[in-house]
């Protein structure tokens, strides 16, 4: 029997089950409910079932002894997969005997690799790993190398949680990955390791290629359970990475997929791990609410990894929403399970989160110890994520507490470990590194003066915000919240309408009578449509009169604190009457004693006799009957009816009206739950109105930074800043133009060129000395207009520095540029400055100007910024020529440099003298 088959070979086993003989089928029955033992767990048991049929006829004893052990291997699983671990465990032993005595070795492995398993969810990690040797050895001994395999690398999983380096190490050295990939059996639990063990060393991109290697090959051969562990893993590393929008895609996948095969282990981790993601994005009620259904869930399993993860994330919640002690006594709760159960692989995880809160609670000494071997122990796993989040603890015990810096060279105790935390993240492959992070970094700078570096890290914050905090995310986070609240209440109702079918069922036992169940259908139907209290309330009130005799009719509703009952409908004669509250330890009420016993209440009354529950004013009654309105362990009130008849209720009245006061508890609830979930809804729109509102201000607002971010404060002018976000784009453009010339033959591009202009004010520190430093701002401001009356409006116009500017003329050919230079000359030098005191100064400039690309036959040979350092040469030199004037450096036509940039620049001069370098200047031109 193969351990695992791929679907191809499954659709091969189901077309020979048509044709096949009795003996065959055997054979196929028992295959296929193996194969389907995940596929389709229940189809898996209805195939067990009928191959026990088909045993009974067709085999011998021995035969009959190796189908019952495979069979309970099946029952097995498939109890396991469910929850169920020690029905699970009783099936594994069971085959386990039974496949001894048949010396069978591939069924005892088997039957250990369930084993194992079992294991592993009861906490049991001596057993688990005894199990699993046992099927390495069961697997050697049969010859069986793929069940062997797979063995190994479960055993290196495990392994990895104590130990990721070695179990590495043993990996590569036992095992060829290009050749486990051959087989997408091995491929699954392969890559499910290679993924663990990236994921362990925080290098979560690899974690998720090789999960979803994992997740693609498991469902190709039907292990779905691994698939879903595969999603979780996915989630986890996405999650790690700041991606919580794919994070949540993968999860609801996940989730989806363990609904569908309803297995509680898995639709409990997938809840716990889709809470995650929530959490971080801010919507931690949805979080507790995953959470907590997620350990209601894995209760069963509270010895198993998994419920250790769920207590973590809900550690975590409970230090987001400050409730720093119970998350303390979370963490201290995980410590010595960690303690009872060694190689969970989640000490170091425990020990931050249980500094955390020691921090938070005040005891900063404890926090310190703790942090610390938290740090110690993520570098040693060679953990930078972890170790990332321990250091971030650190910071948060310095800054709260004030501790004394451990490095004086450091600005303050807080920036030591933050520093350290930001260079350790940038580590970390495509991680993004959190805003909260960043956050923390900009107000320790802003604490400790250094506003520029503050400013600049505050900006980062919000852009890892915006990239991990997207509306997108958001919006998907909402979605899910939306689609878990309405399938719970889905699923509630579809448990109330199974009640209500009991319950019909119930009448058809009893009455015998099919008018009656037909009427009692239609009015269920009819009732628990209703959605909201008004409406149930008047849908019994006429079905309750055309069934039963009834004079008087009344509802009540148990009030919010639950002591007492609240009249809400109340009819005699078709007429309203106003009824009083009823406390529920009134012992003189019967709807009191109704809703307190849970049970119905019948009285048939002698003539003349008036009911202790009866109203003043209202008519006296032959018969009086009450019913609660319960649903499972809850009652949320009582019904009443009473007639002038005696005896008006017998067994069949009685039956019909529990039935209605069933019906009336259901669509109670019903209506309740759909008016909450519509307020949640109401909420969520609200709220997300609101975020939207809030993103488009955030949008606005960083805007206007990135604006103000971009400009010289002083001149209006754009910055080096700007220049190297903007320039880029214009140089690619400009390259590859001319390549596409070179490509094609054809002459360089005319229009083309990027001309550097780089220009300064003569004798500017005599204007600040003679006249002041006001003179000169207005000077450098005036300067502008100028500027801008030479340049067009594409041209970047740059305050390089002081009284020096960069002007860059886009799209120019490299001929016109001493025209341009000339102008610039005369805009600034042909008409007076207005100075504060209205006062006017003439100023003249230098001009040093260069073509990119330098060299139009090589245009990559010098950069954009190399083109700028020949133009601030070509200034020097105007300098040194008497000012007043422009020079502008060339590449001589031919010339053809074997050396890169920098040695020709170091060798200006002489390249200039052998003619190499051309000179263009004012000069010049007079001179001619």
């Amino acid at each position: 029997m193969d351990f695992i088959l791929p679907d191809s070979a499954l659709v091969e086993l189901e077309a020979k089950l048509a044709t096949a003989s009795r003996r065959q089928r055997l054979e196929l029955l028992v295959a296929l409910a193996w194969h389907s033992r995940q596929r389709d767990t229940r189809r898996a048991l209805d195939l067990a079932k009928e191959a026990e049929a088909v045993m009974q006829t067709v085999a011998d004893a021995e035969e009959r002894k190796q189908v019952s052990a495979r069979l309970a291997l099946v029952r097995g699983e498939v109890r396991w997969l469910f929850g169920d671990i020690d029905s699970a465990r009783d099936f594994a032993d069971a085959a386990r005997s039974q496949f001894d005595a048949l010396e069978d070795p591939v069924g005892c492995a088997d039957a250990c690799w369930l084993s194992s398993w079992v294991a592993s969810e009861r906490g049991d990690r001596g057993r688990r790993e005894r199990e699993l040797d046992n099927a390495i050895r069961h697997a050697r001994r049969a010859g069986d190398a793929r069940r062997k395999t797979i063995a190994e690398l479960v055993r290196l999983r495990w392994l990895a949680f104590e130990d990721a380096r070695a179990a590495e190490r043993s990996f590569h050295e036992r095992f060829d990955i290009d050749q486990l990939e051959t087989d997408p059996v091995l491929a699954t639990w392969a890559n499910d390791l290679l993924g663990l063990l990236a994921s362990n060393t925080s290098d979560f991109a690899l974690g998720v290629e090789h999960q979803i290697r994992a997740h693609d090959a498991a469902l190709q051969t039907g292990q779905l359970h691994r698939a879903v562990f595969a999603i979780a893993n996915i989630g986890v590393a996405f999650n790690n990475l700041g991606d919580h929008l794919s994070a949540l895609d993968w999860l609801e996948r996940g989730l989806n997929l363990s609904r569908t095969a309803g297995w509680p282990g898995c639709i409990g981790l997938c809840l716990m791990q889709t809470a995650e993601p929530l959490r971080l994005l801010g919507r931690r009620d949805a979080a507790r609410a995953m959470l907590n259904e997620a350990l209601d869930i894995l209760r069963p399993l509270q010895h198993s990894h998994n419920y250790d993860l769920a207590l973590q994330y809900m550690g975590d919640l409970e230090l987001d929403g400050g409730d720093c002690a119970v998350a303390l006594d979370t963490f201290i709760r995980l410590e010595e399970r960690e303690r009872a159960r060694p190689g969970a692989g989640l000490s170091l995880i425990v020990q931050r989160g249980k500094a955390q809160a020691l921090c938070l609670l005040g005891r900063p000494t404890e926090a310190l110890d703790v942090a610390t071997n938290a740090v110690a122990l993520a570098r040693e796993r060679g953990d930078a994520y972890n170790e990332v989040a321990a250091l971030r603890v650190l910071a948060e015990i310095h800054s709260m507490h004030r501790l004394p810096s451990p490095d004086t060279r450091a600005a303050s105790g807080p920036l030591h470990f933050l520093e350290q935390a930001l260079a350790l993240a940038e580590t970390i492959k495509g991680y993004t590194v959190p805003g909260e992070l960043l956050d923390a970094v900009s107000r320790e700078y802003a604490a400790a003066g250094d506003i520029a570096r503050a400013y600049e890290y505050a900006l980062q914050a919000n852009q890892a915000r915006q990239k991990t905090h997207s509306l997108e995310a958001t919006n998907r986070a909402i979605a899910m919240q939306v689609f878990h609240e309405t399938e719970r209440a889905r699923l509630l109702g579809e448990h109330h309408r199974q009640l209500a079918e009991a319950e019909a069922r119930r009448v058809e036992l009893l009455e015998q009578t099919n008018t009656t169940l037909e009427v009692l259908g239609v009015i269920g139907q009819e009732i628990t449509a209703q959605l909201s209290d008004a409406a149930v309330f008047e849908t019994l009130n006429r079905h309750v009169h055309d069934l039963l005799d009834v004079s008087y009719f009344a509802i009540y509703v148990t009030d919010a604190e639950g002591k007492g009952l609240q009249p809400e409908f109340a009819v005699e004669d078709g007429r309203a009457i106003r009824m009083r509250y009823i406390a529920l330890d009134n012992p003189y009420s019967d709807a009191a004693r109704c809703v307190r016993e849970r049970r119905q209440i019948v009285h048939n009354l002698e003539p003349g006799y008036a009911h202790a529950s009866h109203v003043p004013g209202t008519s006296r009654t032959a018969s009086v009957m009450f019913a609660p309105l319960a649903i499972s362990d809850r009652v949320l009130g009582a019904m009443s009816i009473q007639s002038m008849k005696r005896y008006a209720y017998a067994e069949r009245e009685q039956l019909i009206f529990r039935t209605l006061s069933a019906y009336g508890a259901i669509a109670l609830d019903n209506a309740r739950a759909y008016s909450r979930l519509n307020e949640t809804l109401d909420a969520l729109r609200a709220t997300q109105r609101q975020l939207m509102e809030k993103n488009l201000e955030l949008e606005q607002a960083y805007r206007q930074l990135e604006e103000q971010s971009l400009k010289d404060p002083l001149t209006g002018l754009r910055n080096r800043r700007f220049l190297t976000e903007q320039l880029d784009r214009d140089v690619s453009l400009t390259l590859r133009r001319y390549e596409d010339h070179a490509r094609h033959g054809s002459p360089p591009p005319v229009d083309d060129d990027l001309v550097f202009f780089m220009i300064d004010f003569d004798h500017f520190k005599q204007l600040n000395d003679q006249h002041g430093h006001p003179a000169g701002d207005a000077v450098l401001v005036q300067l502008r207009e100028r500027l801008e009356s030479v340049f067009r409006e594409s041209d970047y116009l740059v305050r390089w520095g002081g009284e020096e500017f960069l002007a860059v003329a886009r799209g120019t050919h490299r001929t016109e540029a001493p025209a341009l230079a000339e102008r610039v000359r005369l805009a600034i030098g042909g008409a007076p400055f207005l100075i504060p005191g209205g006062r006017t100064v003439h100023k003249t400039c230098s001009i040093g100007f260069a073509c990119f690309p330098f060299l139009p036959q090589r245009p990559r040979w010098a950069n954009w910024a190399q083109a700028i350092e020949f133009a601030d040469k070509a200034l020097y030199m105007a300098k040194h020529s008497g000012r007043d004037g422009w020079v502008g450096l060339h590449a001589a036509e031919g010339f053809a440099p074997q050396e890169a940039f920098g040695a020709v620049i170091e060798s200006l001069e002489r390249r200039l003298e052998q003619g190499d370098i051309t000179v263009r200047s004012r000069w010049q031109v007079n001179a001619g």
